[in-house]
């Protein structure tokens, strides 16, 4: 890396951790109990309140955006497509399946059953995207991202089925659309197990990097190919799980994210990881603040402004070019 290089990847990093920490504290005032910052420590109520709701809150929101930035930075690694991710892709779809197959034959499971069982749905799913994916002809890219869109809407079309068939449609709506109204403290704690899949991801960083080069390059370089495929489709499945289960489906965050830093920092992964982790939790966190200052008293919830959002920025990446172009 160049000496001009470093100094604007410091530069972004100091702006993404300042714009994350004033995003973090502005998150803790808003809503809609009073909780005087002033009195914070000689206020009972305000404390409470601000570690059972806000505080947890805040860092589901954190934990869920880096999370789902790196999902998709994985999964645009594993499929070599720009276009995909977890919610276009089948594998939130398939966590959703999960959940509901659970929740109809062990109505009484814990949360972390849920998660397990969501994952290794969402591992089987993307599974057999991929496996659909690289046999797609290479020269139309655009292919990938319609098979996912196409094989993700047959997996909730039938979980839709299925749900209204067990008259549990009230139950789907909390995992299709991602809400952090319900996050308290004591319901967000299995997010950190995401977070421990983004350390392991920075870990294996190098790897995945020459993964995006193909499987017979890497290879050639001395990869283990089919082990690395592996492990990054379990850090996809076990982070969209987690999300799935704990605030429901976020569209367009492990879309736009990875692309954006892509344009502005390349692909070696090792380099912008903490930048796509920080970018995510900075935009799920400011749609969440939007969404709650929007119809104030009021909420949105973020998963449909991530979806006006994301769906925003998504057009701006199709129909602007990059500037080496």
């Amino acid at each position: 890396m160049s000496i001009a290089a470093a100094k604007q990847s410091s530069k972004t990093g100091w702006i993404a951790g300042l714009t994350l920490a004033i995003l973090f504290v502005f998150s803790l005032c808003v809503g809609v109990g009073d909780m005087p910052i002033t009195r914070l420590f000689s206020d009972g109520r305000a404390l409470e309140l601000l570690l059972v709701s806000r505080l947890p809150r805040t860092l589901a929101a954190i934990l869920a955006g880096a999370g789902l930035a790196i999902a998709g930075l994985i999964m645009q690694t594993l499929a070599r497509n720009r276009y995909v991710e977890p919610s276009t892709a089948g594998t939130a779809q398939s966590a959703e399946l999960g959940i509901l197959l659970v929740t109809l034959l062990l109505p009484s499971a814990s949360l972390l059953f849920k998660s397990l069982a969501a994952s290794a749905a969402a591992l089987l799913g993307t599974s057999l995207f991929l496996m659909t994916a690289h046999r797609l002809p290479p020269t139309q890219p655009f292919l990938v991202p319609l098979f996912g869109l196409v094989y993700g809407g047959v997996i909730g079309a039938a979980v839709t089925f299925v749900a209204w068939e067990a008259d549990l449609l009230q139950y789907l709506s909390v995992w299709t659309n991602g809400d952090f109204s319900g996050v308290l403290r004591g319901r967000y704690e299995l997010l950190w197990l995401g977070a421990l899949m983004v350390v392991i991801a920075w870990i294996v960083a190098d790897r995945l990097t020459i993964m995006a080069l193909g499987r017979d390059a890497s290879i050639g370089l001395g990869l283990d190919y089919a082990r690395m495929l592996q492990l990054g489709l379990i850090i996809v499945s076990v982070i969209s799980a987690l999300s799935v289960v704990v605030v429901g489906m976020i569209p367009f965050v492990g879309l736009v994210v990875p692309n954006i830093v892509s344009r502005l920092m390349g692909d070696n992964m090792r380099g912008t990881l903490p930048f796509v982790a920080a970018s995510g939790a900075i935009l799920v966190l400011g749609c969440d603040i939007l969404g709650r200052l929007l119809r104030y008293p009021y909420e949105i919830p973020v998963g449909t402004m991530m979806g006006c959002v994301g769906g925003l920025i998504f057009l701006w990446l199709l129909f602007r070019r990059p500037s080496h172009v």
